[in-house]
């Protein structure tokens, strides 16, 4: 099956393949999956993916809370909030940068190509807390996945560099993605942007939490991040979908500073 997915040329990625691949790898290892069936996309693959995922959302049945002013509401705080954080933050941003290029030379951020609402792609930016290389020796670490799920989580990544480790335990290392809410990919409060090559393994049911703008904190963030059972993170992804509004908003938002601050499931 994974042979099946990998292949470009099909004309679609039908969401039997995507479950049959998922549920296998689930039940044959309890600790997560530990083998993606694609790792690098291209165009063709992309389109496939989003398609796939766009024709699936027609079918859910789970209804996104929040109406036309909510939306306006949201996107206008998200452009005023995230444009004061990058003015406040540049010069600490700056620091940051300086220390990661000095530790080995290379570019300090980090883009990787991320699903929003409906599926649609778009790069996010991070500061780089890995190697240079690190998405080309991800075939290596795959199979050490930490995580119960689909996404990887690794406490003993090789790839982690020095400074790394610091701005993950600090969530620094997310503090880019301020750009991507500026820029409208992204809003302050959502579940969070996965990977093609994560998604490619959802379920229908998994897929539910793409049917709303993605975020840089949600609420699995507040309670636990990378503490949290995978099955556990999707409902509280799907939960917030469902009934998001301002005051939750506004209450994640106070809750993800504690968590950050206590540094709550940071790894």
């Amino acid at each position: 099956m994974a042979d099946v997915l990998a292949k470009p040329k099909r004309t679609s990625l039908s969401e039997e393949d995507i479950t049959e691949v998922t549920l296998r790898q689930m039940k044959e290892n309890k600790e997560g999956v530990t083998s993606y069936p694609i790792l690098d996309f291209d165009e063709r693959a992309m389109e496939l993916l989003c398609s796939g995922i766009e024709e699936t959302l027609q079918y859910s049945k789970v209804k996104p809370a929040g109406g036309v002013c909510y939306r306006f509401c949201k996107r206008a705080f998200d452009i005023v909030a995230s444009g004061l954080a990058l003015l406040i933050l540049l010069i600490p941003l700056g620091i940051v940068m300086l220390l990661i290029y000095c530790e080995d030379k290379g570019k300090p951020i980090f883009s990787q190509v991320r699903l929003t609402e409906r599926g649609r792609p778009f790069r996010m930016y991070k500061l780089r807390s890995m190697c240079v290389d690190a998405e080309a020796r991800f075939a290596e670490v795959q199979k050490e996945n930490q995580s119960d799920g689909i996404a990887f989580k690794s406490d003993d990544d090789p790839r982690i560099t020095k400074i790394g480790k610091f701005i993950r335990k600090t969530s620094i290392d997310e503090l880019p993605q301020f750009f991507n809410v500026l820029k409208g990919d992204m809003s302050l409060i959502g579940p969070r942007p996965p990977l093609p090559r994560e998604v490619v393994l959802y379920t229908p049911e998994h897929m539910d939490r793409l049917l709303v703008k993605g975020g840089l904190s949600c609420i699995c963030q507040t309670e636990g991040r990378s503490d949290m059972p995978f099955e556990d993170w999707v409902e509280s992804d799907i939960e917030y979908v469902k009934t998001r509004s301002a005051w939750l908003d506004l209450k994640l938002m106070c809750k993800t500073v504690t968590a950050v601050l206590l540094r709550k499931g940071a790894k």
